[in-house]
This record gives C-alpha cells, structure tokens and sequence, in this order.
C-alpha cells in the first residue's frame, strides 16, 4: 500500500497539476488528461489530443458554437479548438492560478479565461449563454449532480454537453463491503469520492433529470485507462522526483481500475430537450 499512500502526499503544485514533460509534452501549452491510446497512437500529446477530438466529434462541434470549456488544464484543448475546429467564440474555466495566468500570456485572444470551479459557473457573469459545453477528463471529481446544477445555468436552450466520468460496472453489486471499503479509500486518494459514483442506468436517470436527450455513454477503459497506464509502464524513468511518483501512482491506479472491471472509464454525450 505504499503507492497508494503516495499519491496523498502534499506536492507543491495544485493537486490536480501535472508535471507534461515528464509525459513528453514539451509545449508552451501542454495537455494534462489521461489521453485516448490506440494501436497507432506513438506520444502523449497524441493521446490527449485524440481524447478530445473523439469527445468533440461525437458533440459534432462546429466552428459556428459558442464553446465553453470546462477545467481546461495548461490550454492545450483551448489552441486545439482554434486551429482544428476553428472556433471563433470560445471561453473556458480553471481553477489552477498558473494555469490562467499562462492562458491569458499564450492566447491572448481567447474571449475569456475565469479562474473558478466549474461547480461554481453562476458565479461567473457570462455574457453568453453557450451551444457547447465539454469537460475532459475532469468532472468525474466531482458530484454527477453537483456538476448538472452547475452547467444547467450557462445552456442554451439546445446545447450539446460532452464529459467524461467513472461509473460502476455490474459486476460492482457482487463485491462485499470490504471489498468496497478498499475502492473507497483507493480512489479517495486520487481525489474521487465513491459515494458520487453510480450505474450507467443511474447516471442516464440522473442527467434525463436534468432535462437532456439523446444521452450517449461510451466505454473508454482499454483506450483510456489501460492505455495511458501501457505508456507509463513502458516509457523510461529518468527521474524520481515528486512528479514522477504522482505520475506512476496515477498510472498504477489506473491498470488497477481497468484490470478488476469494477469501475468504467467512460464518454457521456447529451443534448438539452428544446422541450425543457
């Protein structure tokens, strides 16, 4: 259980920073998510790009929307959706000071950064109401209903929402309480509370609820979760830094999560009910 204590040491970053270089992400503004890996995929900046190229694509995100993008880490996605989709209009939401701070210095065109949780959106004045809204690789720390609430009060009427979160498997109901007790503190470490977590059938409820459509859930543990924990078990360990530890840690959490099966890795895409 050594591992699994480490991942609670105190860094001297945000506990959701990432340390990109030591993934092979050099750039000014370099991804931090778990990327998308396939048989092709070579890098990290690759797998994080594909992750939300897959999760834009399947929003049908067009130059036309007004984008609004959620936790958006170091501002990767942010240049992504300027130069591959062409969005004109976008404004995003982190919560790491230096994030923002380095966002505002690199794309100073961007409509707005605002440094604040994405549980907190009516705190922000926006000016617009927005046609998309996605979240990568983040709102699974936080409450399904928590994050709802928050997001509801930015939608246009039809708006497309796209995220991705943990949800319990089937074969989660056969495991006894101590069994789950032991996932409980696993993922408490990593900064997840198992007691928001749900069924797929409970999460399509629960965002039905809130007055969404057309709600897609798709599994992504081979791609995401054992394919970011591969790369980390076969790339080189230069270092033995804090960063470094977090990192395998992370991975390790990861390979532990897909090999069980017991929580999935998954891409959930809805659209407003222009009825609602």
């Amino acid at each position: 259980m050594q591992w699994l204590q480490a991942i609670t040491q105190q860094f001297s970053q945000h506990k959701y920073a990432i340390n990109a270089k030591q993934l092979g992400d050099h750039a000014e503004l370099p991804w931090s998510n778990l990327g998308y890996w396939d048989d092709a995929t070579s890098s990290y900046p690759e797998a994080c790009r594909q992750l939300a190229d897959h999760l834009a694509q399947a929003l049908q995100l067009s130059s036309q929307d007004k984008l609004l993008d959620l936790g958006c880490g170091q501002g990767a996605s942010l240049l992504f959706w300027q130069q591959y989709y062409h969005i004109e209009y976008i404004e995003a939401v982190e919560l790491q000071a230096a994030c923002v701070n380095k966002i505002q210095t690199y794309l100073p065109h961007i409509h707005a950064i605002h440094r604040q949780s994405f549980l907190n959106l009516n705190q922000i004045s926006f000016n617009n109401h927005f046609d998309v809204v996605l979240c990568i690789d983040a709102a699974y720390h936080s409450n399904l209903n928590s994050f709802l609430d928050s997001v509801n009060t930015v939608l246009n009427s039809n708006a497309r929402l796209g995220f991705h979160y943990l949800i319990l498997s089937e074969k989660w109901l056969k495991l006894s309480s101590g069994q789950k007790q032991k996932y409980k503190w696993l993922l408490k470490a990593a900064d997840i509370h198992l007691d928001y977590l749900m069924s797929q059938s409970e999460v399509r409820i629960t965002i039905q609820n809130y007055g969404f459509k057309e709600i897609e859930i798709v599994d992504l543990s081979y791609e995401v979760l054992h394919g970011f924990s591969d790369y980390i078990q076969q790339s080189p360990q230069n270092t033995l830094n804090l960063d470094a530890v977090k990192i395998q840690m992370t991975a390790k959490l990861c390979r532990t999560l897909y090999t069980d099966g017991l929580i999935q890795y998954v891409q959930i895409c809805a659209q407003k009910n222009l009825s609602e």
